[in-house]
């Protein structure tokens, strides 16, 4: 079964695909005219592929920010956006950073978006001395790598998992408790880190890895690929179900978990928050009531809202708000700086306290975000829901 994605997004996605037909480094000078000099902010995810969404959800974030930035007038330079399509594919990134540090007017990225990408890419971007923000890439050892020019803008695996194990087994009082995870380097991080914690919680915990031959972003696997999986799932009686991985393989694991009669609590992470899990599972039903965390916050900003659905002709989700954080904590280090570098903005990214839409965005020393948040959603009667922190 091929995702489907809804008509407006759709539309979006194949504008995505134009642009991308156009070679990322073949960004334009200003023209003689003005005296303002050109910079780039890149944009590093998934533009093509199952998982488009997450990406579609960035770009134009980080589209907006810059939009709006140049529109003021008051820059002393002017910026562009370029795309670097790397489908959330660990072998796919590293060509896309290279192509992204031949640029010589690219000066940091938002991004890359999936840890498994960001850890291809980062060796590449490191030795460019090209800043990196990720809105959305949590594996802990992202932080750990040695890597002076990785940001994040959400907290990492380390907060949320244990949050999320916490939540099941103490906030919903669940003591037998199903991890699986989808084999990605994101995936089975997150599902290590909730198994962990809810053994100490004190519940009973069963651990498997769940995959079908053919995945999803592919678009060839289906919910028949994952039937032996929620066979399984059911005959291990656990009262909870807990998934690391993304929405475009978890929508298909939950149409097989509701034909096999699976009615334990389900719950999933950032990687699945996002309405087009609802879109990608059959019946579209088998997702209500599915629990998803993310270290990402829905947007209560009116402002922003309006303006980003006036870009992309959808409504902000997952991983917007901390794009468009993301991209206007690098103008403002820009605007900082006495000389504009990729080896300055990386020093002022450091340093800087800058007071976005979702939080203040202050790095520590490795690069992870100051402070942390962990928000739990559900889906209800087909829409994701945020009910508040775990």
């Amino acid at each position: 079964m091929k995702l489907r994605l809804n008509k407006t997004v759709a539309a979006v996605a194949s504008g995505a695909l134009l642009l991308l037909a156009v070679p990322a480094v073949g960004i334009a000078s200003t023209s003689g005219a003005t005296s303002k000099p050109t910079y780039v902010i890149g944009m590093e995810g998934p533009l093509s592929g199952g998982n488009l969404q997450l990406g579609l959800n960035v770009v134009f974030a980080v589209e907006l920010a810059v939009n709006q930035a140049n529109a003021t007038g008051k820059l002393p330079f002017k910026l562009k956006v370029a795309k670097y399509d790397d489908q959330g594919d660990p072998t796919i990134s590293p060509t896309q950073a290279q192509s992204a540090v031949a640029n010589k007017k690219l000066i940091a990225v938002v991004g890359p978006m999936f840890s498994g990408a960001t850890a291809a890419a980062e060796p590449y971007f490191n030795a460019a001395h090209v800043a990196t923000v990720t809105p959305s890439a949590t594996r802990v050892t992202l932080a750990t790598s040695g890597w002076n020019n990785f940001f994040r803008a959400v907290a990492d695996d380390g907060v949320q998992g244990p949050a999320d194990a916490n939540y099941l087994v103490k906030t919903k009082g669940l003591k037998t408790v199903y991890v699986v995870n989808d084999g990605s380097s994101y995936g089975s991080a997150l599902a290590a880190a909730v198994a962990t914690a809810a053994t100490t919680a004190g519940a009973t915990v069963t651990t498997a890895t769940v995959s079908g031959t053919a995945q999803c972003s592919d678009g060839t696997g289906s919910a028949t690929e994952y039937s032996g999986a929620a066979t399984q799932a059911v005959a291990s009686h656990a009262s909870a179900l807990f998934y690391g991985g993304y929405y475009c393989d978890f929508g298909l694991f939950l149409g097989a978990l509701s034909s096999a009669g699976y009615t334990g609590t389900i719950m999933s992470d950032d990687g699945s928050d996002s309405p087009a899990l609802i879109q990608g599972t059959t019946p579209a039903s088998a997702a209500n009531n599915v629990l998803l965390s993310c270290a990402c916050a829905a947007s209560t900003n009116a402002k922003f809202n309006k303006a980003f659905k006036n870009l992309s002709n959808f409504t902000e989700s997952t991983y917007s708000p901390e794009a468009y954080d993301a991209t206007n904590v690098i103008i403002a280090a820009m605007k900082a700086v006495k000389k504009i570098t990729r080896s300055s903005i990386v020093a002022e990214l450091h340093k800087i306290s800058f007071k976005g839409i979702t939080k203040t965005l202050k790095f520590q020393t490795n690069g992870n975000i100051s402070g942390s948040a962990i928000y739990v959603s559900q889906v209800k009667s087909g829409v994701v829901t945020q009910l508040g922190l775990e």
